[in-house]
Formats: structure tokens, C-alpha cells, sequence
């Protein structure tokens, strides 16, 4: 095979669901050692065609080629077959499990008629130190940080022999000292010879770690640039199809009474701790309050807490003055609705979006 010739070649890939053509004969080429990002808005096909990729969808029109040869991904297992691996958005853990079981969770190492987990050990322990990982082998997941999980991740696919690797939105749940180290970790991998696909939103980390950028919109390929020869705003124009600006001017707001206060507000998670801890805020009418925080930080606590369903262990939430604390979802939303409408406030303006 040719240095020049791709590693993963997708040629007119389409792909269609009832009254969508989610990719639109999409060709894409992953050369060697390279880092490809895959460039559109939430919806624009991106994971559909990676899915593609690592057989969790057939494609309708079109062929994939892996190492110059034509190949037909039928499933994950044939995918990982030909040395490809995904770290997908949300994980695919068992939380009770310790690091190593879930690595080797369906290809586990026998010694006779039992599973040697020391020889799995010191292979998930040897990937870790090879690739900067510092992964402990031995940890349980459910002990772990969200950062730490995703390396769990990206080491099942180094425990099964991937040399490509997609990489789908690894950044969404990262706090940014955790996205600096991510980004140190796939120049390590790219530097032992893997070859990645990076599918994402974000032009900055696109700007510092990729090599290439293909632009998909609305299920089309748009471009495909080297990244030396492009800049953020042309990346947004292609992105989203217009003239974009960076700078948004707003205008000052003149806000009214509280309508929403939380005040102290405890709650705990499925396993007793603590989700939610002493948290006070409120949102005044007209406003619009955003809750900044990396996945699991307590956000999805909180709305739950908010509207029923999720008890408050202390603390208040008062709704117009009104106390709604450990109300049912019915109650509160039946109670909303009249004190709306008794002081004259239209009912659709007020929303929590997570």
C-alpha cells in the first residue's frame, strides 16, 4: 500500500431515515498520522456517518474503503476487526466495574478456566504509560472522574487493537484543564502511529489540533480544508451558511421581580451523596439565568429538583413567593399556570431548558 493512500476512504456515503437524508453522498479521506476533523452543527449528519463508519448503520449508497481495500462494515465487531475504534459522546461503562473488567468486558484473557486478570492488568496498565494516559487499572469506575472515564474509553480501543480512532464530541463533558490534557493525549496517539477522526463544533479546538477539516451541512459536504490554510470565521461561515459574527452587542435590560428563588437547596443522588449542596440563586423576570458545568456536575439534579421530580432534602424553591418544595411535577406546573394567570403573565414565556 502506498504512503499516500488513505487509511479509511468514504466514497459517496448516503444514508436515509423517513423524511431525512441524514448524508447526502458524502466522500471523506483519513490519511495516516493524521487528525481529521469532522465540522458541522448539532444535526448536520456528523455521527450518522461515523456511525457509519464503525458499523452501527449500513449506508444505503455508497462503499468504505479501510487501508485501500474496498470493505463491508456490517457491525462494531467487524469495524474493530479492521483496527477501528469509537469513543462515543456518552460512554459505554458499567459503573460498578473496575477499569480493567470494563476494558476486556467481552474478549477477556482465560488462564484455564478463569479470567487472568493480572495479565489484563498489566496490559491496560502498559497502554496507559504508553500513551500518557495514567489510567489506574485497578479503580472502579463509579470512583472515577468524567475526564478519567473518557480514557477508559479511548484505552478499550487500544486494548483492541485500533489504529483508527473516532473521537465523537470528546470535549462536551471535559472541564478545559481536562480538554488541554485530552488534546496532549491524541497528539500521543497520532504520534505512535494512529490515525484520528475528530468530530466536533468547537473551531478553537479544531484551529489547534487538527491537520485537515471536512464542513458538513445539512447532511452535505461543504469543503474540506488544510487547517493552515483557514480561520475560525470561515470555518463558521461554511458551517452554518452565513455571515457570522463573533461579537454579540446587548442591550440593557430592566428586570423585574424575582420569580424563581432557590434557597439553600440540598439534594442527594441515587447513591446518598450529596448532588446538589447548599445552592441559592434566583431568576428575575425578564431574565435569563444560565448554570454553567462540565456533565455531572449536578445540572440534571437540579432541574429535576426544580420540577418534581427529584426530592429536596432541605432548602426551599419558591415560585412567585409561593412555596413549591417537594411538590409533585402536576402540582407545580397546575400552580404556575394560576398564579401566571392571575397576575396577567403570559404562560409560555417562562421555560427551564437543560
Amino acid at each position: 500500500m502506498s504512503e499516500l493512500t488513505p487509511v479509511v476512504e468514504l466514497c459517496n456515503i448516503t444514508k436515509r431515515f423517513p423524511g431525512i437524508i441524514a448524508n447526502d453522498s458524502i466522500s471523506l479521506k483519513l490519511q495516516h498520522g493524521e487528525i481529521h476533523a469532522l465540522l458541522g452543527e448539532n444535526g448536520a449528519g456528523k455521527s450518522t456517518l461515523m456511525n457509519i463508519l464503525f458499523g452501527l448503520y449500513q449506508p444505503d449508497e455508497g462503499h468504505i474503503k479501510v487501508q485501500g481495500k474496498e470493505v463491508d462494515i456490517d457491525s462494531p465487531n467487524r469495524a474493530i476487526e479492521l483496527g477501528i475504534g469509537m469513543v462515543h459522546q456518552h460512554f459505554k461503562l458499567v459503573q460498578p466495574f473496575t477499569v480493567t473488567e470494563n476494558i476486556i468486558l467481552g474478549m477477556e484473557p482465560k488462564k484455564g478456566m478463569n479470567v487472568d486478570y493480572k495479565t489484563a492488568q498489566d496490559k491496560v496498565r502498559k497502554l496507559s504509560e504508553q500513551y500518557g494516559l495514567r489510567v489506574d487499572p485497578k479503580a472502579k469506575i463509579e470512583d472515577i472522574s468524567v475526564g478519567m472515564q473518557q480514557r477508559v474509553e479511548i484505552l478499550k480501543t487500544l486494548y483492541r487493537g485500533a489504529d483508527i480512532l473516532i473521537f465523537d464530541e470528546p470535549t462536551a463533558v471535559l472541564t478545559p484543564q481536562e480538554i488541554k490534557e485530552l488534546i496532549v493525549i491524541m497528539r500521543n496517539l497520532v504520534k505512535e502511529g494512529k490515525s484520528i477522526i475528530l468530530i466536533t463544533h468547537k473551531l478553537k479546538e479544531i484551529m489547534e489540533i487538527a491537520d485537515k477539516v471536512t464542513i458538513i451541512r445539512r447532511g452535505k459536504v461543504i469543503d474540506s480544508l488544510t487547517i493552515s490554510d483557514t480561520n475560525p470565521q470561515i470555518l463558521a461561515e461554511k458551517m452554518v451558511g452565513r455571515d457570522v459574527t463573533f461579537k454579540v452587542n446587548k442591550e440593557d435590560v430592566k428586570l423585574g421581580e424575582p420569580v424563581l428563588q432557590v434557597q439553600d437547596l440540598l439534594s442527594r443522588d441515587h447513591q446518598g451523596l450529596p448532588a446538589l449542596k447548599g445552592l441559592s440563586f434566583e431568576v428575575k423576570a425578564g431574565e435569563i439565568l444560565g448554570i454553567a458545568g462540565v456533565d455531572g456536575n449536578g445540572q440534571s439534579e437540579l432541574i429535576e429538583a426544580l420540577t418534581g421530580l427529584r426530592a429536596i432534602d432541605s432548602g426551599r424553591v419558591l415560585l412567585l413567593g409561593k412555596d413549591i418544595t417537594n411538590h409533585t411535577p402536576r402540582q407545580i406546573s397546575e400552580l404556575g399556570y394560576r398564579i401566571f394567570q392571575r397576575i396577567g403573565i403570559n404562560t409560555d414565556s417562562y421555560w427551564i431548558f437543560q
